[in-house]
């Protein structure tokens, strides 16, 4: 089959993507040294940084939700059990034995099943738990023209255990995301895609060009 260069990924997916990444890494990088885990930058910075990193992942998800909507893109994300025995045995069996992918990927369709319930799940369960525990936490004292006040929370032992809770569960999702980069048709060809926005693709032999070598 005739293989071509395939547009999948927009300039804004992958500027979101890329950031939203590193903002991730760098909350969960200063997020543990404030628990204690190691030193870096200090404590105090340590805070003041996980505050900004947290205000401008804020921002773009805002801004990332946004787009979404107003381009339809939504859609991309909404589960379907469509072909998901055929993703499952995938990545279970036919992985391991250079099987075909079950699905073909597309600026339309480009999430298969498992990954539509996944994302799905990330951006409606994981991310809001992890930011409005996150804003909760931040924000449990708040000036006043009377003085301080604190938000109605018996403790915030809960907030923080959920908080930790969603950042464990982030990175265990970019670790589980890196890996699953590596199985496309080479170890850096959807590392590559989401860089260049390009994907290669068999495009199936017209019939014309069928004719022409059965002649």
């Amino acid at each position: 089959m005739k293989r071509k260069r395939v547009p999948i990924y927009t300039g804004f997916e992958r500027f979101w993507h890329w950031t939203q990444a590193i903002l991730i890494l760098f909350l969960a990088f200063t997020g543990f040294e404030i628990h204690g885990s190691y030193t870096f930058f200090g404590f105090e910075e340590a805070v003041r940084y996980h505050s900004v990193a947290a205000y401008l992942l804020l921002a773009l998800i805002v801004f990332a939700i946004f787009w979404h909507f107003t381009t339809g893109e939504w859609q991309q994300y909404v589960p379907t059990l469509k072909n998901i025995r055929a993703q499952l045995d995938y990545y279970l069996f036919g992985i391991f034995r250079n099987a075909p992918h079950p699905t073909r990927k597309s600026v339309l369709s480009k999430l298969n099943p498992l990954q539509r319930i996944t994302y799905f799940s990330l951006k409606v369960f994981l991310i809001p738990l992890a930011v409005v525990s996150g804003l909760l936490y931040m924000f449990y004292r708040y000036p006043t023209r009377y003085g301080i006040e604190a938000i109605n929370i018996g403790s915030l032992k809960f907030i923080a255990l959920a908080h930790t809770v969603g950042a464990f569960l982030l990175v265990a999702f970019v670790i589980l995301h890196v890996y699953m980069t590596t199985t496309g048709e080479t170890v850096f060809s959807n590392l590559r895609a989401m860089i260049t926005g390009y994907e290669e693709s068999e495009e199936p032999a017209t019939l014309s060009s069928m004719e022409g070598q059965q002649a």
